[in-house]
């Protein structure tokens, strides 16, 4: 096995690689998370030096060794993509979708290869969605562990009454278990509300659940912030690449495991 110097970001002239996971390597070449990229070796897509390789714990040498995923050769990208996008109502979080319903790889570039969103937004939901070829920091912003808040506008059916929103911002009981601390405000009240609610974790369709929980269905759902991330005045199915301070706002928020 070669010994090579460890470097956190992408290869570089100057820098030199020590031999990673495989997943970790498919990861940072831009193929899938790295949840997602387990989930294509053990389906046996994965090809190290011409051989399946499905074992989770197989290491690679970028340096030496020749991946394939589904015949194509991978290599680790010179510079990972970051971008975000204003995900219209109608169109399903996936890159490609077998019922042939419209989906966010119809709204962003398909260049570079490895694109994908950083977690979804249901069909209906609209807002702000993270795509990027940089599976190792995808990784890390969904992971439990980090906590990053994400933001959302939402109106809803009746008015919350004020234990209400002590209730959403406390935790409720869903079928899956009680909420973590919300951060709950009325924006404007009427015959049906305006909220904003920011929360902390990732369950399925959870901000809906939470409010119907509550006997205040959702009428309509915003996600207006990601982190640090702002979806500021984008206009609806627009994307736009990060700037430099975006991304390492970013990576800010996967440090020191807060």
């Amino acid at each position: 096995m070669n010994t090579h110097e460890a470097t956190d970001g992408p290869p570089g002239v100057h820098e030199r690689i020590v031999p990673m996971r495989l997943q970790r390597f498919l990861a940072r070449a831009g193929v899938a998370s790295r949840r997602g990229s387990e989930d294509l070796m053990t389906a046996g897509r994965v090809r190290v030096n011409g051989v399946v390789v499905s074992e989770l714990g197989a290491r690679v040498d970028p340096l030496t060794d020749t991946v394939e995923v589904d015949g194509r050769v991978v290599t680790l990208a010179s510079a990972p993509t970051y971008l975000v996008l204003n995900k219209p109502a109608g169109y399903v979080t996936t890159m490609s979708d077998p019922q042939g319903r419209p989906t966010v790889a119809d709204l962003v570039p398909r260049d570079p290869a490895g694109l994908f969103p950083v977690g979804r937004l249901d069909r209906e939901t609209t807002g702000l969605l993270l795509f990027t070829t940089d599976g190792d920091l995808a990784h890390k912003l969904l992971h439990p562990r980090f906590h990053v808040e994400k933001t959302y506008r939402v109106s809803v059916e009746g008015r919350p009454a004020r234990e209400t929103l002590a209730a959403l911002s406390s935790g409720v009981e869903l079928e899956d278990g009680v909420t973590a601390p919300a951060r709950v405000r009325m924006v404007e009240a009427g015959p049906s509300a305006e909220m904003e609610i920011a929360i902390r974790e990732g369950r399925k369709r959870q901000v809906r659940r939470m409010f119907a929980a509550v006997g205040h269905p959702v009428i309509s759902l915003h996600r207006t912030s990601f982190g640090p991330l702002v979806l500021g005045d984008l206009a609806p199915g627009e994307h736009r690449h990060l700037g430099p301070e975006e991304v390492s706002a970013l990576k800010r928020t996967t440090e020191g495991g807060r």
